[in-house]
């Protein structure tokens, strides 16, 4: 039997605390589990994106802090999005947000900015 990974220490604030590296320009990463499946907190800048990409796995994202948005709509703090196996978009945030991300398997991008 496996042991759940608990990252009680993100709540309710704990998160801010985290140290963030560059992901993409505009967006840093706080890896919590590099291993498929990984989690980890996306911090955008305001105007930010992660341009266009397929998942290759479910994609299961929490907004934390402010407005995440795609080509379907925008997304406020606490909302959850889930992004099956086979669905592609764009990501951005207008004013800043923080997310927490749990990627299945890699997602291929299909376009750089």
């Amino acid at each position: 039997m496996h042991k759940p990974i608990s990252f009680t220490a993100l709540l309710p604030d704990g998160w801010r605390d985290l140290s963030f590296v560059a992901f993409r320009d505009g967006v840093e990463i706080a890896q919590l589990r590099t291993t498929d499946p990984a989690v980890a907190l996306l911090r955008y800048q305001p105007g930010a994106c992660v341009p266009h990409h397929e998942h290759t796995g479910l994609e299961t994202i929490l907004v934390l802090e402010g407005t995440q948005s795609d080509e379907r709509g925008d997304y406020p703090s606490g909302t959850l999005v889930l992004n099956p196996k086979g669905s592609a978009h764009s990501v951005w945030s207008a004013n800043g947000c923080t997310v927490l991300i749990q990627w299945e398997s890699p997602v291929r991008f299909t376009e750089e900015r």
